[in-house]
């Protein structure tokens, strides 16, 4: 007789805002080996991952979603029976796929699909309708976004939000994992972003003619900021707050902490901030580092 313990089954919950790129989060985790199921109903989340488990599954992927409606008010508990069941034993992580209502309402109107919980309209009242329909489902999955890792996919391209999914199974599943972003404050601030810290006061490279087209990942912007007193300052100060808070924030049982640095254009001071306090906190914690306008650098132009 067979008593070994079931193999652990990964399970990846992809939940969001309509429109946000679940489809091809989605894509990218069938790419990399996750068994994918799309709109399965709350109440046969159990059910499923059992009969998963008996056939051997180690990752399995699910989207869950706001049409599901009806019965999106039981996935709570439900998650919570899949965690406690006796029977199962599943390493669950929640993504939740977010963008800006302008960026929602401007793809549904590009695509011109209905959102899910619009209901039939003119072309008069569709902005407005729609509008609506996407505020309702923030409000109907609020609770569900305070459990998971956010991508905010608003400026991301298909290809870039591919390379995030990748970059995110690839991270340590144990523990707390932060990511440091880098942005600019001209294009908006990061909607997954759990702390924004605003470096625009401090000494811009921008202005230092040999220094403009660079960006804070080269020696001489990273030299240039490294001796500004102001900086050093700054840097210190989100170190401090960041170490007295993180512990805490661990022992809520928090998953990802990302902490986004702008400046003005995302190119030199909050480039270099971002990897500056990623190096620090790497030696004790899961650390990612990103910059958002990466694509927009005027150096990354030039050496492509």
């Amino acid at each position: 007789m067979n008593t070994a313990a079931p193999a652990t089954i990964d399970l990846l919950l992809v939940t969001g805002m309509s429109g946000s790129g679940k489809s091809v989060a989605l894509t990218a985790l069938e790419d990399l080996g996750y068994y994918c199921v799309d709109n399965l109903p709350p109440e046969l989340l159990q059910p499923f991952i059992a009969l998963e488990q008996s056939h051997g599954a180690r990752k399995v992927a699910i989207a869950i979603d706001v049409r599901s409606a009806a019965s999106l008010p039981v996935l709570p508990e439900q998650l919570d029976l899949l965690r406690r069941s006796p029977g199962l034993s599943v390493q669950l992580r929640i993504v939740f796929m977010d963008a800006t209502t302008d960026t929602l309402v401007r793809r549904f109107s590009e695509t011109r699909r209905r959102h899910p919980l619009s209901l039939h309209h003119t072309d008069d009242d569709r902005h407005r309708l729609l509008t609506d329909a996407i505020e309702h489902e923030r409000e109907l999955l609020s609770q569900l976004r305070e459990q998971a890792k956010v991508i905010d996919t608003s400026l991301l391209l298909p290809a870039q939000l591919r390379t995030e999914i990748k970059d995110l199974i690839g991270t340590a599943q144990a523990g707390l994992t932060l990511v440091f972003e880098s942005f600019a404050f001209k294009r908006g601030i990061p909607i997954d972003a759990d702390f924004v810290f605003d470096v625009r006061m401090l000494p811009n490279p921008h202005y230092v003619p040999e220094l403009k087209p660079l960006t804070g990942l080269d020696a001489p912007v990273a030299d240039y900021l490294a001796r500004q007193a102001d900086v050093q300052r700054m840097e210190q100060q989100i170190t401090q707050f960041l170490q007295q808070w993180l512990p805490q924030m661990q022992a809520d049982h928090r998953s990802y902490v990302t902490v986004a640095v702008g400046c003005t254009g995302g190119q030199h001071r909050s480039v270099y901030l971002a990897e500056r306090l990623g190096a620090a906190f790497g030696a004790d914690w899961a650390t990612r580092v990103r910059h958002r306008e990466a694509a927009s650098w005027p150096a990354a132009k030039l050496r492509s």
